[in-house]
């Protein structure tokens, strides 16, 4: 269990019961920065035991889309799609106990960069966690009360290269309703201070766990750069 949150077991089968909704978990929790902080610290020490669980890397994601609701309008884009490609990634759990299964079994079929493929979701889902490392470590490097130029090279950094002329277009017009820096902290509830300490145990912690999933692909001589 993790911030009220826990994996249950279904007994009459391998699958994993759905986790409650991160939006609803926000809403009940002090601090949604540090659930999700707390979450990525737990992955990194299962991931110095080897392998990483595909449910505890799916309890972990699950908090990710509460910054994107924080963040308004402008990333609606990104919440909707990570969502949906963390949901499609859970599909997986009947055949897949960890990530590197998750790899494997698409390798097997030939079907690593198929749309909705587990291996693409799993590769859509690891930019969801980055573009949020991205965006903290823009917060962390000025004190800019506009978060214009910091969410935009963010996205420009690891989204927009994957994205369409349309996408892209649509995410450069929401940037302008983006909530000022003040603004986004009282969302989470945070002050200036307690949020630096916790947007550094992010990245810190998620940071390993992103550089694991880039080796599980690149360990099966799998390009990154789709």
């Amino acid at each position: 269990m993790m911030n009220g949150v826990e994996v249950i077991m279904d007994t009459s089968s391998t699958s994993i019961v759905k986790l409650p909704d991160p939006a609803v978990v926000a809403a009940t929790t002090s601090s949604p920065l540090s659930a999700i902080a707390e979450a990525f610290e737990h992955l990194a020490k299962l991931l110095n035991r080897g392998d990483l669980p595909l449910d505890a890397f799916y309890e972990a994601c699950s908090f990710v889309s509460v910054l994107f609701n924080c963040l308004g309008f402008a990333f609606k884009f990104a919440e909707l799609e990570y969502v949906a490609k963390l949901e499609g990634l859970m599909e997986a759990s009947p055949a897949c106990g960890t990530l590197k299964d998750v790899i494997e079994v698409d390798v097997a079929s030939k079907t690593v960069k198929s749309p909705g493929s587990y291996s693409r979701n799993l590769r859509r889902v690891r930019q969801g966690v980055d573009l949020v490392r991205a965006i903290f470590e823009q917060l962390l490097a000025t004190d800019d009360s506009c978060l214009k130029e910091i969410a935009s090279s963010a996205y420009a950094q690891i989204c927009a290269p994957y994205h369409t002329w349309a996408v892209r277009t649509a995410v450069h017009a929401g940037m302008y309703t983006l909530p000022t820096r003040d603004q986004l902290f009282l969302r989470l509830n945070e002050t200036e201070k307690s949020a630096e300490t916790k947007m550094k145990r992010y990245i810190n912690a998620a940071t390993p766990v992103i550089e694991y999933i880039d080796k599980l692909y690149l360990s099966r001589k799998i390009p990154l750069n789709w």
